[in-house]
């Protein structure tokens, strides 16, 4: 056993989701007069996608409009009759009660010219809200409405929506346990980030064929599942020509880290006793077989990552198993591991049995 450089990643399944979604819904009640966009089609942040009536939010605006203009010509007679009388109360001409009273005047006047400019403003706003728009670019789905359909301002039911598809988010769950687990290998140097290709991930898509993208791993939800008892991990993967659709099954594979000093056992070295643990049998300093039993991470292709029962320099055997018991006499060898066209083992896993001679070759002794 010699160790190996390796990078650890996990397999997780997931679904996608939309990267932005927004439901369109009116901001002013009113008649429907025209739906200007195509079911499915893309659409742009800012495109017109229904026209209300806008005539009684016209008419109100020029209502506004006049109401101001009225108290805007009257401030200036207003103001000169109060500078009058403030200059006549210094020498008695008029009465204090006079002054008071023009006073007043010119400050209603001002009042109402800043009233009906709010009004103006909130005029205008109701009938640019006629015009109801797209707030985000993406693919837009079917109608809710259609022409001549009466709507009210924030009502329940969306109109359309718009969902945003490139990027899009990638959601997986993984185990809290796994999550510990790789937080202890971390703290304990048996594993080791790789700079920011630890946030790279790989996408499978429902048929098992690889996506062309990767995507980056965003951020790991603090909120756990008490259900499942696992937090979702999203990534956000490129989607430029929308082929993960929402609601999509996908596989993701995540880069862990590095082990720089991985010990990686072939399968068909590696038993289990009745209780189902497993072991190997190595050669010892007399070449006697000795039993060694062994704690598996996880399986790498054709072999076993063992995290603790083995260390570099020891000999495992790999072949001959079925006539050997601990404490036998055995003449070790080094393996010679057949050609890759030789196996005949596909990725369905090999068995555990150490006497399987079907099983895919790794390095050893036997």
């Amino acid at each position: 056993m010699q160790p190996e450089k390796i990078t650890l990643s996990t397999e997780l399944p997931g679904r996608t989701s939309a990267f932005r979604v927004a439901e369109i819904r009116p901001q002013v009640s009113g008649l429907i007069l025209k739906r200007l966009f195509e079911e499915g089609s893309l659409v742009k942040a800012g495109q017109v996608l229904y026209q209300i009536d806008p005539a009684p939010f016209q008419a109100a605006l020029d209502n506004a409009q006049a109401a101001l203009g009225r108290s805007e010509a009257n401030l200036p007679a207003t103001r000169s009759k109060a500078e009058r009388y403030r200059k006549s109360l210094a020498d008695k001409a008029v009465s204090q009660q006079d002054y008071d009273d023009a006073a007043a005047a010119l400050a209603q006047v001002e009042a109402d010219i800043e009233f009906y400019r709010a009004a103006l403003e909130t005029a205008r706003i109701n009938l640019d809200y006629t015009q109801i728009r797209a707030p985000i670019s993406g693919r837009i789905g079917k109608s809710n409405m259609t022409d001549g359909a009466i709507v009210t301002a924030y009502q329940p039911l969306a109109l359309a929506t718009i969902q945003q598809l490139d990027p899009i988010f990638a959601d997986v769950p993984q185990s809290t346990t796994e999550l510990l687990r790789l937080k202890q290998r971390l703290e304990d140097g048996r594993l080791a980030r790789n700079g920011t290709d630890h946030d790279t991930v790989d996408i499978i898509q429902e048929d098992g064929t690889p996506y062309p993208e990767a995507g980056t791993l965003e951020f790991s939800d603090i909120t756990v599942d008490p259900t499942t008892g696992s937090v979702i991990l999203r990534t956000v993967v490129p989607n430029p020509g929308s082929i993960l659709l929402p609601g999509m099954f996908v596989r993701a594979v995540v880069r862990e880290g590095v082990n720089e000093r991985a010990i990686l056992v072939p399968q068909q070295g590696v038993a289990r006793d009745p209780k189902g643990n497993p072991y190997a049998l190595v050669v010892d300093a007399e070449s006697k077989a000795a039993f060694r039993p062994l704690t598996i991470d996880r399986a790498i292709s054709d072999k076993w990552l063992v995290s603790a029962g083995l260390s570099p320099g020891d000999k495992v055997i790999v072949e001959g198993l079925t006539m050997l018991r601990p404490g036998t006499q055995v003449e070790a060898a080094p393996f010679d591991p057949p050609r890759a066209e030789q196996k005949t083992v596909g990725s369905s896993g090999p068995s555990n049995r150490p006497d399987n001679p079907s099983q895919n070759r790794g390095e050893g002794e036997k």
